[in-house]
C-alpha cells in the first residue's frame, strides 16, 4: 500500500481527498501547512508521494520543494493548485514537482497520475 502525504491549507479538500485516497487502495494522511508537512516528512520516512497545494499562507508549496531540495530528500510531489499557470509549473518542475495538476480535478484523472509518477523511476 503506497503512503501519501496531501499538503493544503483547505482542510475540508484535505479531509475528502484523504478518504478518496484511502477508498481507492491507497494510505493518506494530510497536513495543513509547510511547516506541518516538512516536520511530517521529517519524522516519517515511508511516504511515497506528497501532493503538494503551492498557494497556502505564510510559506507555500515552493518553500516545501525548495527545503525538500536541500535536505536532499527524493520525494515524487504533484503539485495541486487551483492557481495553475505555466511559470508555476516551471518553478516547480525546476524544483522537482513531477507532475502539475489544475484545481478542480477530477479524482478518477489525479488518480491515474499517482499511480503514474508511482510506477515511474
Amino acid at each position: 500500500m503506497k503512503n501519501i502525504l496531501i499538503v493544503d491549507d483547505d482542510n475540508n479538500l484535505c479531509f475528502l481527498l484523504s478518504e478518496e485516497l484511502n477508498e481507492s487502495g491507497f494510505k493518506s494522511d494530510f497536513v495543513n501547512s509547510a511547516d506541518e508537512a516538512l516536520e511530517y516528512i521529517e519524522q516519517n520516512n515511508n511516504i511515497d508521494l506528497v501532493l503538494l497545494d503551492l498557494k497556502m499562507p505564510e510559506k507555500d508549496g515552493f518553500y516545501v520543494l525548495r527545503k525538500l531540495n536541500d535536505t536532499g530528500l527524493k520525494l515524487k510531489v504533484i503539485v495541486l493548485t487551483a492557481y495553475a499557470d505555466v511559470k508555476s509549473a516551471i518553478d516547480s518542475a525546476n524544483l522537482g514537482a513531477v507532475e502539475f495538476v489544475s484545481k478542480p480535478y477530477n479524482f478518477d484523472d489525479l488518480v491515474v497520475t499517482i499511480n503514474k509518477v508511482l510506477l515511474a523511476q
